[in-house]
Order: C-alpha cells, then sequence, then structure tokens
C-alpha cells in the first residue's frame, strides 16, 4: 500500500551540514573549492552557559551531543546549494575522524559538474584525496554517469558526478 503521508509543505533539502575541526580553515577550504560565499556564522553555543530545556542540558535538548560547545558557518554556492559546517570544541570524547561509508550515519554528499575530465586535471590545486576512478557508468538506470570518490582534507566523503549525454 502506497504511503499517501509526507512531511507537509515540504520543498526539497535546504542545506547538507558537515563536523569539521578547523572551522576558519574549513570555510576558506570550501569556499575556494565550490566558489562558495560565507552566509552567516552563529555561535558559539556553549550548553555550560545557556540554560537547558524541559530538564535536559541545552546541547542534548537541540543537537544530541551532551556538554557541547560549538560554532557553525554557513555557505552558499552561486547556484543557491548551501553547506553548514560544525566545529565542535566539545564534549571531549567526541570522535575525530568521520564514519566509513558503510558505518551506520557513513555519509558523502555528491557534486554534480559539467566536467570531470577538468576537474580532475586540476585535482593538485585542491587538498582532495581521490579514490581510484572515475567510475563510467554504461548500463541500467544510472547509464551516462561518471563519478569519482574524493576525500576532504579531514576525512569527510564527497562524491563528483558528471552526467553524460545518455547514448542510444
Amino acid at each position: 500500500m502506497p504511503k499517501t503521508e509526507y512531511l507537509p509543505g515540504l520543498e526539497g533539502i535546504d542545506h547538507v551540514g558537515i563536523t569539521i575541526p578547523n572551522l576558519d580553515e574549513a570555510v576558506a577550504f570550501y569556499s575556494e573549492l565550490l566558489g562558495a560565499s560565507e552566509i552567516f556564522r552563529l555561535g558559539p553555543f556553549d550548553a555550560r552557559e545557556i540554560p537547558g530545556v524541559d530538564g535536559k542540558d541545552w546541547s542534548l535538548a537541540h543537537v544530541n551531543v551532551t556538554d557541547a560547545k560549538f560554532t557553525i558557518a554557513m555557505l552558499e554556492t552561486k547556484n543557491g546549494s548551501r553547506l553548514e559546517l560544525f566545529q565542535y570544541d566539545r564534549p571531549d570524547d567526541r570522535r575525530l575522524t568521520p564514519p566509513r561509508n558503510c558505518d551506520l550515519g557513513g555519509h558523502h554528499i555528491a557534486f554534480k559538474v559539467a566536467n570531470l575530465d577538468k576537474v580532475l586535471a586540476m585535482k593538485d590545486k585542491f587538498s582532495l584525496t581521490f579514490m581510484s576512478g572515475p567510475i563510467a557508468i554504461t548500463e541500467g538506470p544510472a547509464a551516462g554517469q561518471r563519478i569519482i570518490y574524493v576525500l576532504d582534507p579531514w576525512g569527510n566523503q564527497l562524491e563528483l558526478v558528471e552526467y553524460q549525454a545518455i547514448k542510444k
């Protein structure tokens, strides 16, 4: 039976957020990589300085992390896509490496590019680690795509996707 309920008024994805170790470095890196601009910065939010909510620590109530201190920067690309960068300074027991693709919560951000070969030609300009590829998909529902996975300087997984004309 098909579901008929969904989020009322859903308009699409607003932004994607990732956690990085140094906000200023990540803002500079992603601004250059994506041709993005920082449109605002918020924080630091420090759970030790903000009253709790319903008996919970403020950051636990809002971002599901106890005793957090964090700052946020929002970047926007020329096409309106947004990337939110989080820098956590607490808690002290936070993981300092991103999850792998196979781990629960594993993720990647895919960027659509017009010409993957031009991007590959300038790979030494950016601090990206390119995985093997690109992979050319020639059959099936994704035929015509070329993709390659890369890691940003902090190990976050990104994907570059080119859509070629589908040949029949």
